[in-house]
Formats: C-alpha cells, structure tokens, sequence
C-alpha cells in the first residue's frame, strides 16, 4: 500500500477528520451568512436614519451582492475553482469577502459621509442621482457577494471530495445548517447592537457601521478557519501519485461548461434553485419590515419572528440529509418543499394579520427550506463528474444569483410604488413558488430508469 492510500485512510476514511474538514469550513460559511443578513434587521430604520436609504434604494443594496456573479464573475471564477484547486481559490475569495465587507463598512461611516471627501466627491458627480453611500455600499456588497459565492462552491466540492461514498447529504445539510445559525445569530444579535431608542430616533452613520464591524470581526475568523482547512487538504493530496493517478480527461476545458449546461439535469436544478431560493432569500431581505408593519410588532420583535426560519433549517436540514442518504426520494422530498414554500407566501398574501401566524408561517417555511438544499445539492455530484463539479456547482450559483440580483431590486420598486402594500409584494413570491413546484414535478419525471440515481439512497451500502 502506498503511502498516499496511507494518508487518504487517516484523513478522509477517519471520521473524525471529516467532521473536523466540516467544522472549520462551516465557521467560514457562518461569518458569510451572518454577514449578509446585517442590514434586514436595520432595513425598518434606514429611510429614517442619516444614510436616508429609500425601500429601492436598500433593494439594489440587497441585490447587489449577485451583481459580479451575474455579469460572467462567478463562471470564471469557478472554472478558475477547477483549474486552480478549492484551496487556492477559496483562500483568494474567502479573503475578498472580507475586503468587500471593509468597504460596505466604509461606505456608511460617518467618515465617508461627512468627511467631504475626493471619493465621495467623486461619486457624487458620476452618479448625480444616486447617493453615494449607496454606490459604494453596492460595490462592497457585490465583491463580498462574489467572495461569499465562489467560497460556497470550494466548500461543497470540499465537501464531495471528503464525503464521497460515505455521509455526503448529511455533511452537506450539517454544513447548511451550521452556516444558517450565522443567519439566525444575525437576528438576534443585531437588535441588541443597535441602540435601545432606535425605534424612536434617527440611527447615526456610527450606529449602523457597529453591527458592520462586528461582523467583520467574525469574517476574519472565518478566514482563518479556511485557512487550516487547506492545511488539512493538503495533507490528504499530499504524495505524488494523486498527481500520477488523475486521468488526462479530468483536466479542466473551456468547452466543459457548455457540456454541463446543455445537461438537461443540470438545467432542472439549476431552474428549481433559482426560483426555490428568490422564494426565500430574496423575500428575508425585506422579511422583517414586513413582519413588522404587517403584523403590528417592533422590529426587534420582527427579528426574533424571523429567526426561527434558519433556526428551523437547522434543525430539519440534517435531519432530512439522514434520510436522504440512507431512504433516498430526493426528488419527492424536492416537490414537497416547493410546496411549503408556496403555502407560506399565500399565508402571508391572504392570512390574517395575527402574529401567531406569523410565528407559525416562518416556522413553516423553515421546514421548507430545509426539504429543498437537502435533496438538491447533494443530486449534483451524482450528474456530474467530481472533476467538473467546481464548474457545475457556479454555474448553479450563477443562475441562481440572477434572480437574487433581480428580484430584490423588483421587490424594493414593488414596495416604494405601492407605499409597502405587501400583497402585491407576495404575488411575486407566489409566482415564483409555482414555478418551482413545476420544475420539481418534471425533474421527479426525468429519470425514469434509475441511470443517475436521482431518488437512490447517497450512502454506499457495505
């Protein structure tokens, strides 16, 4: 036996090396989600605080961090993902995330604002219409946005490669639901990091980059952690057979990506994620004004409402990763979700405006939204090639963050044109929500013969 095969029984036929690979790279995925839900529990005070941010205004904030993802940034770079390795790559990405979020931080402090500055002068006169806090809070969140997608594809190739033919739902789930407790640490913490008056009060530039830097802090121990991650990887690759052992037709072409997205499986999933996810993640964007104004409660109290959909992904997400991997019916478990989902947003549209409904309906849609990424990521590795799944994975990401680009920024023009009627904001939820019933529905019909697997159980048996 060599000593590579050695060294590949001591890492990744180890458990406890794979829990650990999994730890340190969820810590990573936490900082990010904990991030990007900074600003929903400020979002009822920015029209009133000194960055006067409008309903639109904070949409293109929100939808900002798809903007370089959209526009070719998350297909090169994840083929670069495949030709550069999960270390190098996410090591480059985890870190612009970091610099991303320093200038968001940037862009509303009181230094920039009030300062007079060259670049703040500067933006003002290109962008005569537009704030500059908010051109600037935009570029920051679009590097972060980029950073944190090319991150969540090394993670989940990372993760395939651990995990293959062992728990590979169930890691994937665990490291979902480790890096939602980000999101829901979010809704809670930020509350208490604003000042008790700011219901009542305007909230100074100070007041809103604080919750900022915090979570910066927290970035930069996430890059740590991915950082002894790839110590970790490296020692699993270590030995110059792996490099002897790759087959010439595992290197990384140009001509791969249009072979995986004329895969008519690739294209169901990446459909049912575009739609499955606008349906949540674009909606928790302005969730907590919505709970708030809808049902008549504080915006701490909103927020609080509002954790219970990542605390609830938390909970079931491994939970349903377990079956999948021992029960399979991926593909079933794919439509229930989308069905949940949908259920949710009509309660909202045409239930009433009672907050034990409220609790109940968010509580709900955790379900579903654990059903969905527990069956749907882990299909991925079994259509495509480990060798093309960093390339496959962004390509997902990146028809997923078309609609995460647009459909905050049509959410936030919703909102400001009909003065927060938020039944004209759910019907483009509900829309959403059908369609990816649809898509789950045919995708459930698409593999007839068993070829890839889509509904067979992930762990090997024996």
């Amino acid at each position: 036996m060599t000593m590579v095969k050695k060294a590949q029984i001591l890492l990744r036929d180890s458990k406890s090396a794979r829990w650990i690979v999994l730890i340190f790279v969820a810590v990573t995925m936490y900082a990010a989600y904990f991030f990007a839900e900074v600003f929903p529990p400020i979002s009822p005070f920015l029209k009133d605080s000194l960055l006067g941010w409008t309903d639109s205004e904070y949409g293109s904030y929100s939808g900002a961090y798809s903007l370089l993802c959209v526009w070719g940034g998350l297909i090169v770079c994840g083929a670069l993902l495949d030709k550069w390795g999960t270390r190098i790559t996410g090591i480059i990405f985890v870190a612009s995330m970091v610099v991303g979020a320093l200038v968001v931080n940037y862009a509303v402090s009181d230094g920039f604002n009030t300062g007079n500055g060259a670049l703040f002068n500067t933006l003002l006169s290109w962008f005569p219409n537009s704030k500059p806090s908010v051109i600037l809070a935009v570029a920051g969140y679009s590097i972060f946005g980029l950073g944190a997608e090319i991150a969540g594809v090394a993670v989940t190739k990372s993760i395939a490669k651990w995990f293959k033919g062992k728990e590979v739902a169930t890691a994937m789930s665990l490291q979902v639901s480790l890096a939602r407790v980000g999101t829901a640490s979010a809704y809670w913490i930020i509350p208490f990091l604003l000042p008790n008056e700011a219901s009542s009060a305007s909230l100074s530039f100070g007041e809103i980059a604080w919750p900022v830097q915090f979570a910066i802090f927290l970035l930069c121990i996430g890059l740590v952690t991915f950082l002894v991650f790839c110590v970790m990887d490296r020692k699993l690759d270590a030995g110059e057979a792996i490099e002897m052992e790759k087959d010439p037709e595992d290197e990384f072409k140009f001509s791969d990506v249009w072979r995986i997205m004329t895969n008519r499986y690739f294209i169901m999933i990446a459909l049912l994620c575009v739609f499955f996810y606008c349906c949540v993640f674009s909606f928790d964007k302005f969730a907590i004004m919505m709970l708030s104004d809808k049902f008549k409660i504080s915006p701490d109290v909103a927020s609080y409402m509002m954790s219970l959909l990542p605390f609830g992904a938390m909970l079931f997400t491994p939970i349903f990763g377990t079956i999948l991997d021992f029960r399979g019916k991926g593909t079933k478990l794919m439509i229930l979700g989308s069905f949940i989902v949908l259920f949710v947003h009509c309660l909202f549209a045409f239930g009433p405006a009672v907050p034990f409904f409220g609790f109940a309906a968010i509580t709900i849609l955790g379900v579903g939204f654990s059903l969905v990424p527990a069956a749907m990521w882990p299909t991925v590795p079994k259509i495509i090639p480990q060798s093309k799944l960093g390339t496959a994975i962004s390509l997902i990401y990146w028809v997923q963050n078309i609609g995460l680009w647009g459909v905050p920024i049509i959410a936030g023009k919703v909102l400001e044109a009909t003065n927060r009627n938020y039944f004209y904001f759910q019907m483009i939820f509900i829309s959403l929500a059908l369609v990816a019933i649809a898509v789950s529905f045919i995708l459930s019909k698409s593999d007839p013969q068993g070829k890839y697997g889509l509904d067979m159980p992930n762990k090997k048996r024996g």
